[in-house]
């Protein structure tokens, strides 16, 4: 079996998964100030935000909510606009009728079971028109400080190739990434998932691309197994 040599100087099996906390570590120095791009001022814009960026770039949903969030402020005020109005403000994000209905329903949905508020709760957030797992996980991690993986298409992507995971549902690429990092992450910025989820975002986003991952400029090549990568 071929080996490499891991930053450390040990040597690692050619073809095994990339060791968490090398991955966290050199992701902390690329990143150390990783954030959800996502522009919001409390919960609920976050909350809007995130179920409006499905399907589409964070880039465009922040072209659209400063009006959004000017003309509608709170969950009482959304829950009572007008669908069409909405779906005017929302229409660059294509399938303006169907976001308008999703975020009105969600205010309604805060108004009647949450007084107006977003739970910190994850059964009652997946319970709201338009939330998932994924999106709890966001608002949770980010606005309310739990330690919690929020798996899209490129922390998918980036786990996989980097031995973490072979599957795709987001639920078990979470498992297995919880699981990496539980054995080998312990005592590193790994153990910070919120954080750590970011990250992989982020290099998802800039050099792990889907179509042309910029492997030869990338910091964690020595360490990555580059699975599915040609």
């Amino acid at each position: 079996m071929s080996r490499s040599i891991s930053r450390e100087g040990g040597e690692r099996a050619a073809g095994a998964p990339a060791p968490a906390a090398i991955v966290a570590s050199e992701l902390e120095e690329l990143y150390p100030h990783a954030r959800t791009e996502l522009h919001h001022r409390d919960a609920l814009e976050l909350l809007v935000a995130t179920v409006l960026s499905a399907q589409t770039t964070d880039v465009r949903v922040n072209q659209v909510t400063p009006e959004l969030f000017s003309r509608w402020p709170d969950a009482a005020s959304l829950a009572g606009a007008d669908e069409d109005e909405v779906t005017a403000v929302v229409r660059p994000l294509g399938m303006g009728a169907t976001r308008a209905r999703r975020i009105i329903g969600l205010a309604q949905g805060l108004l009647e079971r949450h007084g107006g508020e977003v739970p910190d709760d994850q059964a009652h957030l997946e319970a709201l028109p338009g939330v998932g797992r994924k999106t709890a996980h966001v608002v949770r991690g980010t606005w309310f400080g739990h330690p919690l993986l929020a798996v899209d298409t490129h922390v998918g992507r980036v786990t996989r190739r980097l031995g973490w995971t072979a599957r795709t549902e987001p639920r078990a690429v979470e498992e297995d990434v919880v699981a990496q990092v539980a054995r080998h992450g312990a005592g590193t910025a790994a153990e910070d998932l919120t954080v750590l989820s970011l990250r992989l975002i982020l290099h998802g986003r800039r050099v792990c691309t889907a179509r042309s991952p910029r492997c030869g400029e990338c910091v964690l090549q020595p360490s990555c197994p580059q699975v599915g990568v040609a």
